[in-house]
């Protein structure tokens, strides 16, 4: 199975144009970090061409992180990451782009990596914001475990579409469809390059049951590949011009070997989709239901309803709702609940 992957990916890269990220690419030799980026906040550890972030206890109140000198109009973005390893639950790493100023109204398009405990996967959610509209997540577990070493994540932005890509593999894609959809949402506004590790507690494993353990700090993120391929706000070319190589005739859509992958890994990897979600929201596993306490389905009115109330949550949150429904309807009005109770109950 291994060395099907391997061959697959091997055939992926010889395919696509993913494999030639553009004229003269790998050329030039690594810059370092502050070429074109600098330190934001928090700690930063520099190994030449490879930063490390830095989260311990001492920098828990915010994380560390570093952006982009310039703002980009479009291009094609990335940078090479090694994740924490070991327990990470709560840890949160993250490579972005955003518009100035991060407010409401901001543009942004996410990578984050979600912790969890010592062998459980790391969690790739992917997010979109235009004019402060988000709750566009998507989750997927990768092929490969993003701590055991470094992997090339991207972003491709033009005017046509955008693409985010692990390695050569899409794992998400937005069209521009401003032009033919009205009131269709893509980000258009030139934003920072920025990536940070920070404490996510609150949020990022098990819906934040599951926090930070400072005893298994320090947590460290590797970053390399800090070239840019954008087109800068204020460097006099349109960012829109088909002259750069980014924008292309063969940068405005998959092949059709990217879109099989595309689809492969929306198939065998991807956890979440926020279009497959009625509410547009996380939802994290559930916590265990409450304990049948003072229910008994033979007991007075009060205890049959809790039990058959305990029985309906539990059906709510493992999806089985419709199955409660229609076995309590089959027993009629003779068992467990009378009437008026019996509604009450299925409300």
């Amino acid at each position: 199975m291994a060395s099907e992957v391997r061959a697959w990916h091997l055939l992926l890269v010889l395919l696509t144009w993913g494999a030639s990220l553009g004229p003269a690419a790998g050329a030039a030799p690594a810059p370092p970090l502050n070429v074109n980026y600098v330190k934001d906040w928090g700690r930063l550890v520099y190994h030449g061409t490879e930063v490390d972030l830095i989260l311990d206890q001492s920098t828990a109140a915010r994380g560390g992180g570093f952006k982009s000198k310039s703002t980009y109009g479009s291009g094609f973005f990335h940078l090479r990451m090694k994740l924490p390893s070991g327990y990470t639950a709560g840890v949160v790493t993250t490579f972005y782009l955003i518009s100035q100023p991060e407010d409401g109204t901001r543009d942004e398009v996410d990578f984050e990596f979600l912790g969890d405990k010592a062998g459980v996967p790391i969690t790739l959610q992917t997010n979109f914001f235009v004019n402060g509209h988000g709750q566009r997540e998507q989750r997927l577990h990768l092929w490969f475990d993003p701590s055991a070493d470094f992997h090339d994540y991207k972003i491709l932005w033009n005017p046509y579409l955008l693409v985010m890509f692990v390695d050569e593999t899409p794992i998400r894609v937005m069209p521009n469809l401003r032009s033919t959809v009205p009131g269709y949402e893509f980000p258009t506004k030139p934003m920072l390059i920025r990536a940070s590790i920070w404490d996510g507690s609150s949020w990022a494993t098990d819906g934040g049951r599951t926090k930070v353990d400072w005893s298994k700090a320090p947590f460290t993120a590797g970053y390399q590949g800090f070239d840019v391929n954008g087109c800068a706000t204020g460097s006099g070319t349109p960012c829109d011009s088909p002259g750069l190589w980014w924008n292309g005739a063969g940068y405005r859509d998959l092949t059709a070997q990217q879109r099989a992958a595309y689809e492969g890994v929306k198939k065998k990897y991807m956890i979440f989709d926020y279009c497959a979600n009625k509410k547009g929201q996380i939802t994290d596993p559930p916590p265990p239901p409450p304990p049948k306490q003072n229910a008994s389905p033979t007991g007075d009115t009060t205890q049959r309803m809790a039990h058959c109330f305990v029985e309906a949550l539990e059906a709510c949150l493992a999806g089985t709702g419709s199955v409660l429904h229609r076995s309590l309807a089959a027993l009629g009005t003779t068992t467990m609940l009378q009437g008026p109770e019996f509604l009450r109950v299925y409300r």
